[in-house]
């Protein structure tokens, strides 16, 4: 049924009246919070998504390798504790939570495979994720990459305390025994502490500490939200694919959670650089140039 010509024009120009009001509000938030404009500039920007699937993949094609290599020459003890922050990590249950304990509690296999040269190897090549993670924070904070004789040993310690800080995400998520109501707070902490380092040492000391404050905040939200929802959805996702596919089904199950984590801590680095740059938080935090001491 065709609407009469006077209606349609009624139609018409009520839609134009919409659109040019959607466009003065717009125009109006932009006049008054100009952080707008640049914070969706900055989030939809071609090259951001590119960074997060890139330290993705380089999360998981160095970290798996590295956590093997590592487990083939602790001892027990830290065996027991990575088991541990791995299933709390994914909530992991049933039969993947066999396959792990079976990769993790074959040392003498591992050895054989590793030996300390691949040992050596895996931690040489983790770098790669170190530079990844520089990328996503340079890129979010325009910074040209930093020279290799500046960043090379940051890069391998900040591989090196990732490994340690995984190691201790079991006895924080379960608050120490003490459950969940204080687990939740420590993990929000710790992640929080360990971003706004992980920006300081990777951006090579040219931000200052007070400016990346927000990045820190919104990466720590970001990664214990997606904590939580890993616990509730991952048990039963990994099970069912295993199931399906077998080994298979475990690696593109565990490579599409680090994608969304790595896009979700890619978008709050950049939102937290944003916030830190323009009005009104940046006339709290000061410039955010490097200080002129220490590193």
């Amino acid at each position: 049924m065709r609407l009469p010509r006077g209606t349609r024009g009624r139609r018409k120009e009520q839609l134009l009246l919409a659109r040019m009001r959607v466009v003065r509000a717009r125009s109006e938030a932009e006049r008054r919070f100009p952080v707008i404009t640049e914070l969706t500039a900055r989030l939809f920007s071609p090259g951001l998504l590119d960074s997060a699937t890139r330290m993705a993949s380089q999360l998981f094609l160095t970290s798996i390798p590295l956590l093997f290599a590592v487990a083939a020459f602790a001892p027990e003890g830290v065996r027991n504790q990575m088991n541990s922050s791995l299933r709390s990590l994914f909530g992991i249950s049933g039969a993947s939570a066999e396959q792990l304990r079976q990769a993790l509690y074959s040392p003498g296999d591992l050895r054989q495979t590793t030996g300390i040269i691949g040992l050596l190897m895996a931690l040489l090549s983790g770098t790669s994720c170190s530079r990844a993670v520089a990328r996503v924070c340079e890129h979010a904070w325009q910074l040209p990459k930093s020279g290799t004789r500046v960043a090379a040993w940051r890069w391998l310690l900040w591989i090196a305390c990732w490994v340690v800080v995984l190691l201790f995400q079991g006895v924080l998520r379960n608050g120490f025994g003490a459950g969940l109501w204080l687990g939740l707070p420590l993990t929000f902490a710790a992640s929080f502490l360990v971003w706004w380092w992980t920006a300081r040492l990777l951006l090579s000391a040219r931000i200052r500490w007070l400016s990346l404050v927000p990045g820190a905040l919104l990466t720590a939200i970001a990664s214990t939200a997606m904590s939580l929802t890993a616990r509730i959805y991952m048990p039963i996702a990994l099970n069912r694919s295993l199931a399906q596919y077998g080994s298979l089904g475990l690696v593109l199950m565990v490579l599409s959670w680090l994608i969304a984590f790595c896009i979700a801590v890619t978008f709050a680095i950049t939102a937290g650089a944003v916030l830190a740059q323009e009005r009104p938080l940046s006339a709290y935090l000061g410039p955010t140039g490097p200080e002129r001491r220490g590193t």
